[in-house]
């Protein structure tokens, strides 16, 4: 199979914790030297027809969105390499559409864009996967046919659709956290949060270049976030912090995402405190 050297940990560590075991065989590629990913390195790589390619839409940890992956996705559809891609920081930030995409699995989480408390993650399965055999093995309980029934076959029956793919007893209060933001999403639009988000982004990172304050690669679309790559970006957090200013440290890059509550005023005064902290 084929990953990216950015994809977030709770996909990370279960492949590497596969190819550990030898499990899998894993083609990871990396970033150029300017930590952006590009099309054809992953295009060359699939010329190897690996069985499946996981990707993220916009990589955690730089917030690059890879405008260009649907290069990607149609030279694996052609190569009969199945795709898994990660929506987390896409979804909710800016429009999606998977079935035009055409990828076969899309994982994501209600906790940040979406607004919802954390431990709402979901899963996307294409149709033409959810009756296929053999199905995934990492299911509960709750994807038998009759999971009330209580039923002690000899070989296990799986429900029909996509309820063959559910796990064991569900947490019920991450849903409920997590409906208030989805409702909040679709009342409002993707498409206008991805409008205002822009907008915010553009002042943001207009105010930080005023400060002399080198952002990641801002001439290249991004998602919700801007990333400052900062050698010290872990140890700094806690002091931007006490200026006022919500953080966090990602392999090198300090992130920080506009909120649509944040006015203009307060995104410029933001500015001219993160250059205070990391031009100190």
């Amino acid at each position: 199979m084929i990953a990216s050297r950015s994809e977030f940990n709770s996909i990370d560590v279960i492949l590497k914790a596969y190819e550990g075991r030898g499990r899998i065989q894993i083609d990871w590629v990396g970033p150029d030297a300017r930590r952006l990913y590009r099309p054809n390195d992953f295009i060359a790589a699939l010329e190897a027809r690996p069985d499946l390619l996981v990707l993220s839409l916009v990589f955690y940890d730089t917030g690059q969105f890879f405008a260009d992956i649907a290069a990607v996705i149609d030279v694996a559809r052609a190569c009969g390499v199945e795709i898994l891609l990660d929506l987390y920081h896409a979804a909710g930030a800016l429009p999606v559409d998977v079935g035009a995409l055409d990828v076969d699995y899309a994982v994501g989480g209600c906790y940040k864009y979406l607004r919802g408390g954390p431990g709402a993650a979901w899963l996307y399965v294409h149709p033409r996967r959810l009756d296929e055999e053999p199905r995934t093995l990492d299911t509960g309980w709750f994807a038998v046919a009759a999971p009330f029934g209580f039923e002690r076959a000899g070989a296990t029956r799986f429900a029909q659709g996509g309820d063959g793919w559910l796990e064991s007893t569900p947490a019920i209060l991450p849903f409920y956290q997590a409906r208030a933001g989805l409702e909040f999403a679709l009342v409002i639009g993707v498409e206008r949060l991805r409008a205002y988000c822009l907008t915010q982004q553009s002042l943001f990172l207009a105010e930080l270049s005023k400060h002399r304050v080198a952002c990641f690669a801002p001439e290249q679309p991004r998602g919700a976030f801007v990333a400052i790559p900062h050698s010290g970006a872990a140890s700094i957090v806690d002091r931007l912090g006490a200026e006022g200013i919500i953080a966090d440290a990602r392999e090198g890059f300090l992130r920080f995402c506009p909120d649509i509550l944040n006015s203009s005023r307060e995104l410029c005064e933001a500015a001219r405190r993160i250059a205070g902290v990391v031009r100190r």
